[in-house]
């Protein structure tokens, strides 16, 4: 199981729950901004991963880019994760750390690496409490959502962007520009 740190925001404090429907499921949102958005602090985690536990609080100091993903071997995610072993080139001029996070267990993540020679590590969350924490979970099949979210050397998030069906993604060109950007100020 993760481990969390994550608090509500001083403007949600003392806010009414709300709504559910069934299984405890929320009727409606109480907000249309996905969080944490760019300028907040990024929830710290740890997963297991195919390279080993992963903690993000250890990787203060660096960029993190985290790539949210449906699922193991389905067809849009198989087409990113090969188009990211395919311009390894262009990601390991990254100055950034990449890794691929989705609710298959590692005996799946291990397979998926393995059948298409992948590169990034993945890591495991099994029940989708990461992507909870970073709001990319939901949907009509209830499964972690497509979405990169980019978190600066300060443990900030810098960039946000959730694909609203999860039938496209950002290709490395994309990645690199985002983590280029980062001199920038925070959109």
């Amino acid at each position: 199981m993760p481990s969390l740190a994550l608090e509500a925001p001083e403007s949600l404090q003392g806010s009414p729950a709300p709504k559910t429907g069934g299984a405890g499921r929320p009727l409606f949102s109480t907000t249309m901004a996905k969080t944490p958005d760019v300028g907040d602090g990024a929830p710290d985690f740890e997963l297991e991963g195919t390279e080993g536990r992963f903690r993000l609080s250890d990787h203060r100091g660096q960029v993190v880019v985290l790539l949210f993903y449906p699922g193991d071997n389905t067809p849009m995610c198989t087409r990113q994760f090969c188009s990211y072993r395919d311009d390894a080139t262009v990601l390991n001029g990254l100055d950034a750390t990449l890794v691929g996070i989705s609710g298959q267990d590692m005996d799946s993540h291990r397979d998926f690496i393995a059948k298409h020679g992948l590169t990034v590590p993945l890591l495991a969350d099994v029940d989708h409490e990461v992507a909870r924490a970073y709001d990319a979970f939901g949907g009509l099949m209830r499964t972690t959502k497509r979405a990169v979210i980019v978190i600066d050397e300060k443990g900030i998030v810098r960039y946000r962007h959730d694909h609203r069906l999860g039938l496209d993604y950002q290709n490395a060109e994309d990645l690199a520009r985002v983590v280029a950007g980062l001199g920038e100020p925070a959109r």
